[in-house]
């Protein structure tokens, strides 16, 4: 059974930082089998992309809302996939979600924005940005 655990969320100050982490486990689970991305999903709208990484953390993709205020990285020996986020501003707000993606082939680099592109979710953590 594969779990995704996010921490690091919780309540900000506009124009502050947090960084989020999303620890990877399980038996059979193989972290540098998966890339990984993050959504969020604020009350009563869909959820949304916010950022991929490939399988090595050589190629990155952020959503429309994010580029250059969100840094998405990973750590292959920790299991471990983060995202750096600055300049935080209210309409951040949501619960984040960290997702998990098999690569069949590693050679090939793609990075889909729709949630039902990846196979594994964790439980999420709430970010709240407000004064």
């Amino acid at each position: 059974q594969v779990q995704l655990v996010e921490s690091g969320g919780g309540l900000v100050q506009p124009g502050g930082s947090l960084r989020l982490s999303c620890a990877a486990s399980g038996r059979s689970f193989i972290f540098s089998s998966h890339a990984m991305g993050w959504f969020r999903q604020a009350p009563g709208k869909e959820r949304e992309f916010v950022a991929s990484i490939n399988w090595s953390g050589t190629s990155t993709y952020y959503g429309v809302n994010v580029p250059g205020r969100f840094t998405i990285s990973r750590d292959n020996t920790q299991n471990t996939v983060f995202l750096q986020m600055n300049n935080l501003m209210p309409e951040d707000t949501a619960v984040y979600f960290c997702a998990a993606r098999f690569v069949l082939d590693a050679t090939v680099v793609r990075h889909p924005t729709t949630p039902t592109a990846y196979d594994y979710w964790g439980q999420g953590t709430q970010v709240t940005v407000a004064s």
